[in-house]
């Protein structure tokens, strides 16, 4: 498997990891208001990166190897900024909302440069 594909699913082992301890604090304390920052850490961190690094091994040497690493430091880094910040947006601290908004703006793009990945696995002769 690529480096890049075991960077990606690394990644999301740690989300999934975290998501698990946030799921199981808010159990244990009845304090369910961070439920959409723990779907959010499941969906963009585990579940999006999982997908990504599936593709990225699957797409073996054909993988755009620049564009793929800087589709995962995009898209952590708009992980890493926008989950916490989430957090804190939703226990009432708005001051927080335009770093956020860059955050979304990394994800996005992150999302972008993976549908260019795609595209120039599809349009790379395929290797015998």
């Amino acid at each position: 498997m690529s480096k890049i594909s075991v960077a990606f699913f690394g990644a999301a082992v740690l989300y999934a990891l975290t998501g698990m301890c946030l799921g199981i604090f808010m159990g244990t304390t009845g304090d369910h208001s961070l439920s959409p920052v723990h779907a959010h850490i499941n969906l963009l961190g585990w579940a999006t990166l999982a997908l990504m690094g599936t593709f990225y091994g699957l797409a073996g040497a054909q993988t755009p190897t620049r564009l793929a690493w800087t589709n995962f430091v995009v898209s952590n880094l708009g992980n890493l900024i926008s989950l916490p910040l989430l957090a804190l947006l939703l226990k009432g601290d708005t001051s927080v909302a335009p770093i956020m908004g860059a955050g979304e703006v990394l994800l996005v793009l992150g999302m972008l440069i993976f549908g260019v990945s795609i595209l120039s696995v599809a349009r790379k002769p395929a290797l015998a």
